[in-house]
Parts: structure tokens; sequence; C-alpha cells
């Protein structure tokens, strides 16, 4: 079904399309929140809070092309999470400054892993480090946006990242990536 009917037919709140978009985004939603907050009744209830409010707020969706619903769905999953975290008032890291002009690991290197190696990784990460890494560098955000949405610092960004990244590197490498060669 094209998403313009999706959309259309979801604006009239039709349950079994709602069903349809649900069926059909779900695990990759639930794997996204599960980025974030690690315990699996945690996202849960995220993923049902965040599939409630795309339901409720549907009307407000305007079609961009054949890919509309995924990104409007992944950005509330999002938002969902964060006001998760900063409902926890996560402790973040003492953060010492870091040059930005040291190297971090080229993750693009590291394509030969099976995306579930690196997403169990992911998942280990202390949570400051994991909440930077997740919006750095797999939702594209800077660090002066991930700042605002955590209410932290630029430097404590960019620290969790560095952090986040040396311990994403030194897990490839006991799964026998050896970088550089």
């Amino acid at each position: 079904m094209q998403e313009t009917i999706l959309i259309q037919e979801l604006k009239k709140h039709n349950p079994f399309v709602q069903k349809r978009v649900y069926d059909r985004f779900v695990k990759r939603m639930f794997r996204l929140c599960m980025r974030y907050v690690q315990v699996e009744a945690d996202a849960q209830e995220l993923l049902m809070n965040g599939f409630l409010k795309f339901f409720n707020a549907v009307g407000k969706i305007e079609y961009r092309g054949e890919n509309t619903l995924e990104p409007y769905l992944k950005k509330l999953m999002i938002n969902e999470c964060l006001m998760f975290i900063r409902q926890r008032k996560m402790n973040w890291v003492a953060m010492e400054e870091i040059n930005d002009e040291e190297p971090l690991t080229d993750f693009a290197a590291f394509e030969n892993f099976a995306e579930e190696e690196i997403y169990q990784l992911v998942l280990k990460l202390p949570d400051g480090y994991r909440t930077v890494f997740n919006l750095y560098a797999l939702e594209g955000f800077s660090h002066k946006e991930i700042a605002e949405k955590l209410n932290i610092s630029e430097n404590t960004s960019k620290t969790q990242l560095h952090k986040a990244r040396a311990i994403l590197q030194a897990g490839l490498i006991k799964l026998g990536y050896h970088y550089g060669t």
C-alpha cells in the first residue's frame, strides 16, 4: 500500500491500517528504543507510548514521498527515549577536554562485521556513552544539538562520544578486528 494511502487511512483512524503500520515498523523501532534505554521493559513501554503518540498525531504528518512515515516515527521514538533518559536524571561521567583534532576510529572500516555484533556492543555501552553515540554516530546530530537535547555541555558530548568509540573499538578488536590490517 502506498504511503499516501496509508497516511490518508491513518488520519481516519483505520484500525486495520494502524495495525499494518505497527507491524511494518515495530521491530526497527523496538531496536531503536533498545539502543537508548537498554532495558527491554522500558523499551517496550517507550515503543507503545511512541506508537500511541504517533497514531494520535497522525493528522500533523505531511506526505513527503514514499519514505514519509519511518523518519517521522523514528524522530518521535528518539524523542520518547530522550524524555525518558532526562527523567532518569542520568549521571554523566566527569569530563576532560577532548582535542577536536585527535583522530577517532573510522567506523566505516568495520563494515565487515555483522550488524548484530555491532548492535550488541552498542547495547553494552554505559548509558551516557550509548546515548551520545546513538545521537551522533547513528542519528547524525551535532555535538551542539546533543548538548541541547540532553542538557549537557558540548565538551561532555564530545568526551562521551570519544569514550564510546574507544570501548567499541576495544570490543571489535576482541571480536577479531585489528585496525589497520
